[in-house]
């Protein structure tokens, strides 16, 4: 990872955060960090944008001989349940979580060094999943500007089963460099995530082009999956190199 490497602990605690999946001791810690190393906001903006990459890999499909020991090997009654991490009410035992957090962080933190193969072969295992059950209906949300003299739009479209979405932005103002647009996740005060102080989630960090406009493909996080979890989506502006501080006021919203 470019910059400047931290301990084990640091970048597991990254990489939770990033999956929004720490525990509130955890998240006090983490934020313990922030608050010494500012610098930490770009790595965890850089790990988001990796995971994102990461996830966008073009699909390709195994060797015939490969895919069938797949199939074969998912086929067998002895093979274990496959067990999707979900964030946790409070005080939750959730096994074997600082494991698949050294998974996680192995994907975050080295970039892509994982091949297309394996994560071609994780995606398609959650699919087969996820599709044994009804198809959740899709969710749009349309941002409105919170001033009348902001001629903006911001839509966020999100598949609750894959937690894939299309964030489309038209004529927001172009920033300068210290600059960043933040699309924010905001759930009840009791919901099960790891939040900030006003109950949000950092979902995406975004610039526009020239004309104001973006369409870019993103992942959310699990409370999507929670009808009636989510309150709100907005987007405000921060501080590039700390864009999880949250200091700004919405500047587009949608409340539910």
């Amino acid at each position: 990872m470019a910059g400047v490497m931290h301990s084990e602990e640091l970048q597991l605690l990254i990489a939770g955060y990033v999956l929004c999946d720490l525990s509130p001791e955890e998240a006090t810690q983490f934020e313990q960090q922030l608050a010494a190393d500012p610098e930490l906001g770009l790595e965890v903006a850089r790990l988001q944008q990796v995971l994102e990459s990461a996830y966008d890999s073009p699909e390709v499909a195994p060797p015939a001989h490969l895919r069938d020991a797949l199939l074969s090997a998912y086929e067998k009654p002895s093979r274990p349940a496959l067990h999707v991490v979900e964030s946790s009410p409070l005080g939750r035992q959730r096994p074997d979580r600082k494991g698949w957090w050294r998974a996680a962080a192995a994907v975050l933190i080295g970039g892509l060094s994982i091949s297309n193969y394996v994560l071609w072969q994780e995606l398609q295992t959650l699919r087969i999943a996820s599709s044994t059950g009804p198809a959740a209906a899709p969710l749009t949300f349309s941002l409105q500007p919170t001033d009348a003299a902001l001629a903006a739009s911001v839509t966020v479209a999100v598949n609750p089963d894959t937690l894939e979405g299309t964030l489309t932005v038209q004529d927001l103002p172009p920033l300068p460099p210290n600059q960043v647009y933040v699309l924010w996740t905001v759930v009840a005060p009791d919901a099960p995530f790891t939040t900030d102080e006003k109950d949000a989630i950092l979902t995406q960090v975004f610039t526009v082009d020239a004309e104001g406009d973006l369409v870019e493909d993103i992942l959310v996080p699990r409370v999507y999956r929670d009808q009636g979890t989510v309150t709100a989506v907005a987007v405000t502006v921060e501080d590039a190199a700390a864009p999880q501080q949250h200091v700004a006021p919405p500047l587009l919203i949608e409340r539910l």
